[in-house]
């Protein structure tokens, strides 16, 4: 193990000690020597502090710089005191000793032997719950009270940092820490565990900067648990109200907000499994005993209904199923079976599905773009006519279908179910949307045909569905092949010059010129067309086990050509990582797959004059880099399917180049890119949702950050894990990367509709008319007259 895992402050995250604020702070009226005296004591009182404006300059200076070092004057730890301590953590029913290699060391560490070298846990590693022995006898306890209560009261301004030295602080974003950037082993010496391990410490720093400088939990904590009230009085609310866990979070200026008065947690929930696959045991309790006695969805409040549904209700669902059907990964006491909170986090999910309902109580049974979260009211989307998203609509099914199997609600399934069946009902031809659709009416909005953003992961969701059901309901899988025909005909083009396979768009509708422009977000596509392809097996195992022919070779050749597309798009910049938006150089009229020859180089040069970065146009605007998941997405399905560690190897310089240049310094976490072509290049005060967890493309840029790193790390982690953790023939990810078991229909659930029939273009058949009920009696009688004619005749 690396030597800088075992120290306390590897990334050298620690800022300078409350008591170097307070002396450099005349507005605090407190000089040097007041500082440095015990007398410091009696500036907390509500005498000599009658408006609390020093322990509120005090609170506010001193939490986000607490520092750990042992007071001057601490008493002995081998007195009773001690003992007192120490009998509170054991009653606590948790162990204090060994922890996991994760966990950051304990205070004990830097001090030595001082404390009878024992461990005494961080802050955030501390129990929520130790009440007093009851055992002890009442002049012992009154004894220790009155003890313990000066080792507490001391213990808050070590908390503090009020003794301590100033540390300081690093300023080259913990890259000291990065030092395995520069080896650079041959693929025969690659060790993807240790390369996994990396990933590990990426989530951690951005995890721990988060935890650090948006949620501030621990805070509160010690304010409950430690603090007498007088020292800060009329602050207590101050302090709750700052540190409840924000909801975005911006790593450069160490803040974040609420996206609702009281936060939903939103990067705390979203991140829930990815503490599980990582084993992050300490982080995970946190984070659960925060959505145990905080998070509550009854906030008169409007919430985006697809984001909640897959970041929220997913990251709930998900983390339920990984605790019940793994529940090695992270163990925590309180989730065990038959303990209390055994199902904390389906209880919670349901409490937010049953809110999320009400937007799908509309005309046409297409959900609203938002809810109300206290009036369970869906609401009409503020912007692009009223309609919602064809993406966020149709992108629901797999958190709803879920519930309704684990609750037997079937409520879910039908909600979420008839939203395709209306969609589908519009006959669109060779199954592609349009990006808008009406919920007042069910129809669409305009013609822009795309698989970027607001189109994308509708299709997605359409084989998933088919596999999430264990491949019982077929209607999905038709659904899933009209629509890749589709895409094959109208939007797959090649470029000029190395002819690669490009996915475009169709702004103006089928019947118009195609536009050669791929979001990053059309890189879920290389994935999703091979787990279509192999259903989740390995491609050998495919060809073997099932219906294997010219279909699924085209489709996985289809699938590698895109995968290698968008791997360009990282090398074609300065930085290595992609921007935003890509257009590509064409041929004039553009070629179809039906009239193109040429095969793409089989590796894309990394000269730096090379031919194939001629065909990469990258526009000013477009060349952020949001740290977005959907390249290493399909890689991670790529090498699980294809067993080619190419694109292993593709992730890990991908990786490598989000550490070289998205770090923050002091040790903050990670942040987006102004311009991925530009060096060096300049960072944005915004650590992205889907770099932890994920944004959804609301129409605006982000301008904020929210938390960081469940999605992009999350499939960082399983690409370079073994292939039998989470197996794709047994799981389903939905949009957000948070994974679903299979399962199968049984007796309660079916697909409740059909298809309507189409013609050769996808286009609905009309019916043939049924005769008007008086004709259709007519005909009725008539028929029965000849009958009884022809029977009177051979008679």
């Amino acid at each position: 193990m690396p030597s800088y895992l075992n120290s306390r402050d590897p990334f050298n995250l620690r800022p300078g000690s409350a008591i170097s604020l307070l002396k450099s702070s005349p507005s605090l009226g407190l000089d040097t020597a007041a500082t440095d005296s015990p007398e410091i004591l009696e500036v907390y009182t509500p005498d000599s502090d009658p408006d609390f404006s020093i322990s509120r300059r005090l609170a506010e200076r001193s939490v986000d710089g607490m520092s750990f070092s042992l007071p001057n004057n601490v008493p002995t730890f081998n007195n009773p005191q001690r003992r007192f301590e120490d009998g509170r953590w054991g009653s606590s029913g948790r162990v204090h000793g060994q922890r996991n290699a994760d966990t950051v060391n304990s205070v004990g560490d830097r001090i030595g032997g001082i404390l009878d070298k024992r461990q005494l846990p961080m802050y955030k590693d501390k129990p929520y719950n130790y009440a007093a022995s009851s055992k002890q006898s009442y002049i012992m306890r009154r004894k220790r009270l009155i003890a313990g209560a000066i080792v507490i009261f001391l213990g808050a301004l070590y908390w503090l940092g009020l003794f301590s030295k100033s540390v300081p602080v690093s300023t080259d974003g913990g890259k000291k820490a990065w030092n395995w950037l520069k080896k650079q082993p041959s693929s025969a010496t690659v060790d993807w565990l240790e390369r996994r391990e990396r990933v590990k410490e990426a989530f951690m720093l951005s995890w721990d900067g988060y935890e650090k400088h948006a949620w501030g939990k621990s805070v509160e904590h010690l304010w409950n648990a430690t603090l007498p009230p007088q020292i800060f009085g009329k602050s207590k609310g101050l302090i709750a109200r700052k540190f409840l866990g924000y909801d975005e979070y911006h790593p450069l200026s160490k803040s974040g907000r609420q996206m609702v008065p009281n936060g939903m947690g939103w990067i705390i929930v979203d991140s829930l499994d990815t503490l599980m696959i990582m084993n992050l045991t300490s982080r995970l309790s946190h984070a659960r005993e925060w959505i145990s006695t905080t998070l509550n969805y009854d906030q008169d409040h409007e919430v985006n209904t697809f984001e909640t549904t897959i970041r929220m209700l997913g990251g709930l669902l998900s983390a339920h199923y990984l605790s019940t059907a793994f529940p090695e990964m992270a163990p925590l006491a309180e989730v065990a079976e038959g303990a209390p909170g055994e199902d904390l986090y389906l209880e919670k999910a349901t409490d937010l599905a049953d809110r999320l309902l009400g937007a799908f109580d509309s005309p046409s049974g297409i959900p609203y773009a938002s809810v109300n979260l206290k009036t369970f009211k869906g609401v009409t989307s503020h912007d692009d006519g009223g309609a919602s998203s064809t993406a966020e609509a149709a992108s629901l099914q797999l958190e709803m279908k879920y519930m309704a199997k684990l609750t037997g609600e079937k409520n879910y399934w039908d909600k979420a179910e008839k939203v395709i069946k209306v969609i589908d009902d519009n006959g669109m031809a060779d199954g592609l949307l349009p990006i808008f659709i009406y919920a007042d009416r069910g129809t669409f909005r305009g013609e822009n045909i795309r698989l970027g953003s607001r189109g994308d992961s509708y299709y997605e969701y359409l084989i998933k569905q088919y596999l999430q059901t264990s491949k019982q309901e077929p209607i999905y899988l038709d659904m899933w092949n009209q629509a890749l025909a589709g895409v094959r005909k109208h939007l797959i083009t090649y470029s000029k010059m190395a002819h690669l396979t490009v996915l475009g768009e169709r702004p103006e509708g089928l019947e118009n010129a195609i536009s050669p422009k791929m979001d990053h977000l059309v890189c879920f596509m290389p994935g999703t067309i091979a787990l279509g392809a192999t259903n989740g097996l390995t491609e050998t195992k495919a060809k073997k086990s099932g219906p294997w022919g010219e279909k699924q070779e085209e489709e996985m050749e289809l699938a590698k050509e895109l995968m290698k597309t968008c791997w360009g798009m990282y090398k074609a910049t300065a930085t290595g990582l992609a921007p935003e938006i890509t257009y590509f150089n064409l041929d004039q009229p553009p070629k179809t797959e039906r009239d193109h020859k040429e095969r793409s180089p089989k590796q894309l040069s990394d000269a730096a004059d090379a031919e194939w970065k001629g065909d990469y146009i990258v526009k000013p605007m477009d060349a952020h880099n949001l740290q977005r998941p959907e390249t290493v997405e399909s890689l991670f399905y790529m090498w699980r399917i294809t067993g080619d560690n190419m694109y292993r190897e593709w992730g890990w310089e991908m990786f490598k180049s989000f550490v070289n240049y998205t770090t923050v310094a002091d040790g903050a976490g990670f942040t987006s890119l102004d311009n991925a072509n530009e060096m060096p290049p300049k960072q944005r005060d915004n650590m992205e949702s889907f770099w932890l967890v994920r944004l959804p493309d609301l129409g605006q840029e982000c301008g904020m950050l929210i938390s960081a790193q469940a999605e992009t790390l999350k499939y960082f982690y399983l690409l370079f894990s073994p292939d039998d953790l989470l197996p794709l023939d047994q799981v389903v990810f939905n949009t957000e990367a948070h994974m679903f078991p299979r399962f199968e229909l049984g007796k309660l659930f079916s697909t409740g509709w059909e298809r309507k029939p189409r013609d050769w273009s996808g286009h609905i058949v009309p019916s043939a008319k049924s005769p008007e009920p008086e004709k259709q009696e007519t005909v009725v009688k008539a028929v029965k007259t000849v009958v009884r004619q022809i029977q009177t005749f051979s008679g």
